[in-house]
């Protein structure tokens, strides 16, 4: 990091709570990285590569600087890549108003824990990235109907007995998938599932549209690839069936979790592999 200094370190820091500072949802990393070159002139040096990841400078020294907020509880950075501000470092930046106070601050607590920042971290960090970026490009390009079937055979895993998958691709007045709790659907409540894959978020009157389905005892499930807006999460509270949400993330978390439970058909849908790093 031969052209960087604190100051350098707090003016990329100001750059990515500027980013961060509106979504509290988070942005990823990879979104991260397009974006600071078009709000943060970078230096020749910055601009190259790395010779030991092939990466560009300004990219690991990002990843590097933000180390001590995550320690500090300032920064979470999920396994999906995701990268967002936590309460406690929205207090920080408010405390703290210079880039450079902020950045030292973060440092000193960090240097009371760990006095060196190992290289293994922003390594285990890129691959957690990398290979959740390969996943989602995976579940994106997979047709409606697989979704279906891989969400079938996620709640069988999960104990319950799907009854019914919809074969069509449009079935607004029906749901894609029901599943009982019991195998002749005697107990409640009944799951209702409907898959919105068309790279679009579901809106609030999609949400209104399958709570029309819904009977008192029924409990809807909606799965969107494309994610969900404000407004339909708001529409969803309002609700008065039991209604849930699940996106690409969401999803695949429920599928590691359960991956064992399911049968090889399905693990071949969605195949996973562990790869173990050392945690620091």
């Amino acid at each position: 990091m031969a052209d960087n200094s604190i100051q350098r370190e707090g003016e990329l820091i100001r750059s990515l709570i500027e980013l961060l500072w509106h979504k509290p949802a988070g942005i990823p990393a990879k979104d991260i990285f397009a974006l600071i070159p078009k709000i943060t002139p970078l230096t020749e040096f910055e601009s190259g590569y790395s010779p030991n990841n092939n990466l560009p400078r300004y990219e690991t020294i990002l990843r590097l600087v933000t180390i001590p907020f995550v320690k500090a509880g300032w920064m979470v950075k999920n396994n999906k890549g995701r990268w967002y501000l936590t309460e406690a470092g929205r207090q920080a930046c408010k405390e703290f108003a210079n880039a450079q106070d902020l950045y030292q601050e973060a440092l000193r607590l960090y240097e009371e824990e760990q006095q060196s920042i190992p290289e293994m971290m922003t390594t285990v960090e890129s691959s957690e990235e990398a290979a959740w970026d390969q996943i989602e490009k995976y579940l994106q390009g997979r047709k409606s109907f697989e979704l279906k079937s891989m969400l079938a055979h996620l709640l069988r895993a999960c104990g319950y007995h799907v009854a019914l998958i919809a074969p069509s691709a449009d079935n607004s007045n029906q749901p894609d998938i029901v599943a009982w709790p019991d195998p002749i659907g005697v107990k409640q409540p009944h799951i209702l599932v409907q898959v919105i894959h068309k790279g679009q978020a579901m809106t609030a009157e999609g949400v209104k549209s399958f709570s029309s389905l819904l009977k008192q005892n029924d409990f809807g499930l909606i799965f969107s690839s494309g994610g969900i807006t404000k407004e339909a999460r708001e529409e969803m509270k309002l609700a008065s069936q039991n209604m849930s949400f699940m996106d690409l993330e969401s999803f695949f978390d429920l599928w590691a979790t359960q991956y064992d439970k399911l049968d090889r058909e399905a693990q071949k849908l969605l195949p996973l592999k562990s790869i173990y790093f050392l945690s620091f």
